[in-house]
């Protein structure tokens, strides 16, 4: 488990421009990019739709049902950061609102990711900052017990260190680590481009994905045999 009691400051950041290009390829992009790594688990889902967006990692580590490191996370937040939450056992209580996103928006965090639970998402929603949530739980917290700021943390089998690229879209959560965002950013770049040849040449309607990516041979290494139907029927 991470140190708890702490608040690290001045964290070392991924470069802004490769955070921006990430975020325009999305998370399933990302994701393959990176030989499918860094997922975060499926219980954390987008209170909206439509959202994409990608910052640098501010963590927090917190005790279940208490949101005392959120307010003081929010003091090392820098514009273009996107702050991350985990427990330290299972929490579900809505930990974050819209006054914790006033002030977060205020000072250029493009959203929340957290394993806990978030409330007020009406208004989350009318003021366009973007939630990625463990569950909607109109359940308060209390502000009692030390934990921790900008030490790595897991979500939902995410790890996420402090600085690291986070992207989040309406298919979930990724995390690239900061030293390897270029890289991940030049592979998700090959990635598109060849996406885009195949949405070429399946969208003329002339050739197939069997035989683009030679999975005829596949098939039949397989066993797979094709049969007529009045055969089969026989």
């Amino acid at each position: 488990m991470s140190e708890l009691g702490i608040v690290v400051t001045d964290i070392a950041r991924a470069d802004g421009a490769t955070v921006d290009a990430l975020a325009a390829h999305g998370v399933a992009t990302v994701h393959e990019a990176m030989g499918r790594r860094g997922l975060a688990g499926p219980s954390i889902r987008p209170v909206q739709q439509g959202a994409r967006v990608a910052g640098t990692a501010v963590t927090v580590l917190s005790w279940p049902g208490d949101n005392l490191m959120i307010h003081a996370a929010i003091e090392q937040c820098e514009a273009g950061d996107i702050l991350v939450v985990a427990t330290t056992s299972p929490s579900t209580d809505g930990a974050f609102g819209d006054l914790f996103a006033t002030a977060l928006k205020a000072r250029g965090v493009r959203g929340l990711v957290t394993a806990t639970g978030v409330r007020d998402t009406q208004d989350l929603r009318e003021m366009g900052f973007p939630v990625w949530s463990n569950g909607v739980h109109a359940q308060g917290t209390v502000k009692a017990t030390a934990g921790s700021v900008n030490v790595p943390v897991i979500i939902d089998g995410m790890l996420v260190h402090p600085g690291d690229v986070v992207i989040a879209d309406d298919d979930g959560v990724v995390c690239v680590p900061r030293l390897e965002a270029e890289g991940a950013l030049a592979a998700a770049d090959a990635r598109v481009a060849k996406e885009d040849a195949d949405r070429a040449a399946y969208g003329s309607g002339v050739e197939l994905s069997l035989d683009r990516k030679g999975l005829r041979a596949l098939l039949s290494d397989l066993g797979v045999r094709y049969v007529r139907q009045d055969e089969h029927d026989r």
